[in-house]
């Protein structure tokens, strides 16, 4: 049996197998294998998730991300309750059956935020939060505002890499060094691990997900980023390819790989079979046709981006971001694929739930 083979009918691939197939060799039968896996668990439906980018403010000093609080260049912006909630009726009027409010971290007042949800909740959709770190009390109340899903990504749980890339706010606003420097963190590992047990514990929909091709990352530990997902018995998982912002200290660091990702993404669908996996804008940004090259090797969720032009310019995590345009129930179709016309709840979820 090869390991395409296993990991398609065990879902269990070990660290060191992991690693042999991220290396290549085994991509034609790793893509369609995926392909095989989401249709046989969940479908051909195409979940669509409107996206909605309302604060670009962030508290936080990723070296990655360019709206981390030393971008000095970014003009930063903070939507009212009363905007989201213009985006999202017009969401709603396009038959958008779930809405994916997306943030900066750390500045955003979550009593602000509760009462969005609240409101968003009575036009009869879902809500899925893409916050950052909070208290327990924090996701508590969100929860119970009406939230369903929230995603955190890990971005890498190669707690070495991950202590580099997050470094105290302040120490590196003017560093424009391409490597990651060493010091404190922060925002620590085992915080964003407590915080993805918390969502898990309050009944939310967990979501997680990595970065392909940091600076100083290996296959190993994109192994066990696999691994993590696993353990962690996620119920979405967001997989993109690194791609350096000019404005943060990564800048001139080299790109992630589009294939590599694709090989991440397709080994998350042969692993958790029955979750939702975004085919990520990352993944278009990348490579031409990258959103349907995904769809076609295990994903089955896009986020089109319904947030104004002005503000989805100045979310900037990195540079020439594309947005799904209004061609992609047509490019769906073109797949053989369709848009479902459910909220689309993780299968996962649902059954760990019965």
């Amino acid at each position: 049996m090869s390991l395409i083979s296993k990991a398609a009918k065990e879902h269990i691939l070990s660290r060191k197998e992991l690693v042999e197939v991220l290396s290549g060799g085994f991509d034609d039968e790793l893509f369609s294998a995926a392909d095989e896996v989401r249709r046989e668990f969940v479908g051909d439906e195409i979940h669509l998730r409107a996206l909605i980018e309302f604060s670009n403010a962030c508290a936080r000093g990723c070296l990655y991300c360019g709206l981390r609080a030393g971008n000095r260049k970014l003009e930063r912006y903070s939507l009212e309750g009363g905007e989201i909630l213009d985006f999202t009726r017009k969401a709603v009027s396009e038959g958008y059956k779930t809405v994916v409010l997306q943030s900066g971290e750390g500045v955003y007042p979550n009593s602000k935020l509760v009462n969005v949800v609240c409101e968003i909740k009575k036009l009869g959709v879902d809500v899925t939060l893409s916050a950052g770190e909070k208290t327990f009390e924090e996701y508590a109340l969100l929860k119970e505002a009406g939230a369903d899903r929230y995603l955190l990504r890990i971005e890498t749980t190669d707690r070495g890499l991950y202590k580099r890339l997050h470094p105290p706010v302040g120490e590196l606003a003017s560093h424009t060094e391409p490597g990651p420097r060493r010091g404190h963190p922060d925002m620590p590992f085992e915080n964003r691990v407590r915080c993805l047990k918390d969502i898990r514990e309050l009944g939310y929909e967990v979501g997680t997900g990595s970065l392909v091709g940091l600076p100083e990352q290996t296959l190993e530990s994109l192994a066990d980023d696999l691994l993590f997902f696993k353990e962690l018995d996620a119920d979405m998982i967001g997989i993109g390819p690194f791609i350096p912002n000019p404005d943060t200290p990564l800048g001139s660091a080299e790109g992630g790989s589009f294939t590599l990702a694709l090989r991440m993404m397709s080994l998350t669908r042969l692993l958790l079979p029955d979750i939702n996996i975004p085919a990520t804008t990352a993944m278009e940004t990348l490579e031409p046709n990258g959103r349907l090259i995904a769809l076609q090797s295990g994903a089955n969720v896009v986020m089109p981006n319904v947030t104004g032009d002005d503000y989805r310019r100045k979310y900037e995590i990195y540079p020439n971001k594309v947005s799904a345009g209004g061609n992609i129930r047509e490019q769906i179709a073109a797949i053989g694929r369709r848009v479902a016309d459910t909220v689309g709840k993780s299968k996962r979820f649902i059954s760990r739930k019965a």
